[in-house]
């Protein structure tokens, strides 16, 4: 068997493996692999495409490497009910400590207020402070 087959064997087991893991290195080994496969073509000696495939394994690693750290850096967006959290809403139906509803983002929502003697009349706009299960606390808007 040549050489530029089992080289591009390698290519593609490692690119089909990266596709499982989401690590993001087996795919620059499997371009690496494919550069060697390329280099195996030319009728290059065994280690010269060695050499070929961690040349290119370690330019890859090194053009890559800046942009994953800054990846890694970014905060994470908070989802699910923490993304309310300091959202604005719309009293629709008086909201007191126990009970009341709101309109936030088109989606009705049942809610209390955050102060317990706080007394909040439809038209309000309010701040959500936290999400208590299916309800959202929230307080009067500063204006």
């Amino acid at each position: 068997m040549s050489d530029w087959v089992i080289w591009l064997v390698a290519a593609g087991v490692l690119l089909l493996a990266e596709l499982f893991t989401l690590t993001f290195v087996l795919g620059l080994f499997g371009v690496a692999a494919a550069v060697a496969t390329v280099v195996a073509a030319l009728d290059v000696a065994v280690p010269g495409q060695l050499a070929a495939f961690a040349v290119a394994s370690g330019v890859l690693w090194w053009l890559i490497r800046p942009l994953e750290r800054a990846h890694r850096q970014q905060p994470a967006l908070p989802t699910g009910t923490a993304a309310l959290t300091g959202r604005k809403a719309l009293v629709t139906t008086e909201v007191t400590a126990h009970t009341g509803r709101v309109k936030l983002g088109g989606e009705s929502w049942a809610a209390r207020a955050l102060n317990p003697g706080l007394v909040l009349a439809p038209g309000t706009h309010v701040t959500v402070a936290e999400v208590d299960g299916a309800t959202l606390v929230v307080f009067p808007e500063e204006i």
